[in-house]
């Protein structure tokens, strides 16, 4: 099944979800779960990602008779995944902040265990160093396959200002890899 497909079988899902489907609602939630959480870890880190993907979906379940398909229930539920992020750093009285995640650490206990491992490690490392708006941006159109203007539908900007944000994350990923790479970073 296409990108495209799910969008519309989910969209659908969530459609009859929102006239009182439970069957719908559950295969809903298991269509739309893992794009959330990923969403939400890379926006915060995987330790706080659990927790904040059940407030989306909390906060989804009390709208969703109001939810009309104007666009994909994907789209709908990364802009309260969003939301919810934006809350949760308002309430804590922090600005965004890097992943918890002990990198290095990480790499030391899976060294050879996966091809690849390592760099892995490096890239959660480099979208760490990003600017919260560029990483989510990045996030939204790169990891998670959404469209510029889905992910602007998702931030509630303009598609310019994605496009924008996408090609300076680029520009600062392929800096920070140089930096890495000469031992300046």
């Amino acid at each position: 099944m296409t990108r495209g497909e799910d969008d519309e079988r989910a969209t659908s899902l969530a459609l009859a979800a929102g006239r009182g489907d439970r069957r719908a609602l559950e295969e809903w939630v298991r269509a739309t779960q893992a794009d959330v959480w990923r969403f939400l870890a890379h926006l915060t880190d995987a330790s706080q990602a659990d927790d904040l993907t059940q407030e989306t979906y909390l906060r989804a379940f009390g709208s969703l008779h109001r939810f009309a398909g104007r666009s994909s229930s994907r789209t709908w539920l990364l802009s309260i995944a969003r939301r919810v992020v934006v809350d949760q750093l308002r309430a804590a009285g922090a600005r965004p902040k890097i992943a918890d995640t002990d990198w290095e650490a990480a790499a030391e206990r899976g060294r050879g265990t996966s091809a690849g491992f390592e760099d892995l490690v490096e890239l959660g490392l480099l979208l760490d160093g990003l600017e919260p708006e560029r990483r989510e941006v990045l996030v939204l159109t790169q990891v998670l396959g959404l469209s510029y203007a889905e992910a602007a539908d998702v931030c509630g900007c303009p598609v310019g200002t994605v496009r924008s944000r996408v090609a300076r994350a680029r520009e600062d990923l392929v800096q920070a890899r140089r930096e890495r790479g000469s031992g300046t970073g």
